[in-house]
C-alpha cells in the first residue's frame, strides 16, 4: 500500500475543486458577500485536508500516535477484536485537525473489521461500542497484536481505510482517514504503557503514546 503525499489528501481534491469553482463562480457575478463566504468555506476544506509530512521517531519498543488531537481518556477494557483486556489510548479530533491516520508500530495487518452503527459525539464514552467504526488488528515485528479503531463521530459520515489484510507498513505510515471530526482508539500490549496525559495534544505518527517497559 502506498499513498501518495502532495501536503493534501487525495481524498480531499473533489471537495477542493468544488469549492474552488463555486468561489470563483461567485466572485465573477460580483457578490462580495457570496465571495467571501466561499473563501471562508475553501479556507476550511483545505485546512481539513491538508496532510504535513512528520517526522517519526526511530526509537525502539514505543508507539506514536495514530491520529492527530487530544488525548480524552486512557483506560482498561476488552480489546473488540481479540476479546483480550488491554489498555486503551483515545485519541479525538476535532474538524480543524489533521484527519490522515497512521501506524502506531510498523507491522503486519492482520485483521480488518468494520462495524456498521450509530454517529453519536465522537468525545462520548459510548461511541466506542455504538458509533460506526473500523477495527485493524496489527501484528508487529516482535510478534505483539496492537488494535487500532477508526471512529465516526457526529459529522463524520465516511471511514476510510487505504490498508489491506497482509499489508506490511512502517511505523507512521498513512493508512486512512475519517471525514469530518472523530477518534482513534489505540488497544496497546499489556507490556506496553502509556506515555501521555488525559488532555494532552498529540501528533499523527509523531508523538510517542506508549513504551515498552522495562523487564
Amino acid at each position: 500500500m502506498h499513498k501518495p503525499s502532495m501536503g493534501l489528501s487525495l481524498e480531499g481534491m473533489p471537495f477542493i475543486f468544488l469549492t474552488t469553482v463555486a468561489t470563483i463562480a461567485v466572485a465573477v457575478l460580483g457578490s462580495w458577500l457570496l465571495t467571501l463566504g466561499f473563501l471562508i468555506v475553501l479556507f476550511l476544506v483545505l485546512n481539513f485536508f491538508r496532510d504535513p509530512e512528520r517526522v517519526v521517531p526511530q526509537d525502539g519498543y514505543v508507539a506514536v500516535s495514530p491520529a492527530d488531537g487530544k488525548i480524552i481518556k486512557i483506560d482498561t477494557r476488552p480489546d473488540p477484536l481479540t476479546g483480550e483486556e488491554k489498555k486503551v489510548i483515545c485519541v479525538f479530533m476535532n474538524v480543524f485537525n489533521v484527519h490522515v491516520n497512521r501506524m502506531p508500530v510498523a507491522g503486519r495487518i492482520a485483521r480488518i473489521s468494520y462495524f456498521g452503527g450509530k454517529f453519536f459525539n465522537a468525545s462520548f464514552d459510548k461511541a466506542s461500542s455504538d458509533n460506526e467504526r473500523n477495527a485493524v488488528l496489527i501484528e508487529d515485528q516482535h510478534g505483539q497484536n496492537w488494535t487500532m479503531v477508526q471512529i465516526a463521530g457526529l459529522i463524520a459520515r465516511r471511514i476510510i481505510c487505504w490498508a489491506e489484510e497482509g499489508d506490511e507498513l512502517a511505523r507512521g505510515q498513512r493508512f486512512g482517514l475519517i471525514k469530518f471530526g472523530s477518534r482513534v482508539d489505540l488497544f496497546i500490549p499489556e507490556d506496553y504503557e502509556p506515555c501521555v496525559c488525559i488532555g494532552e495534544k498529540v501528533f499523527a505518527g509523531q508523538t510517542i503514546v506508549a513504551q515498552k517497559q522495562h523487564t
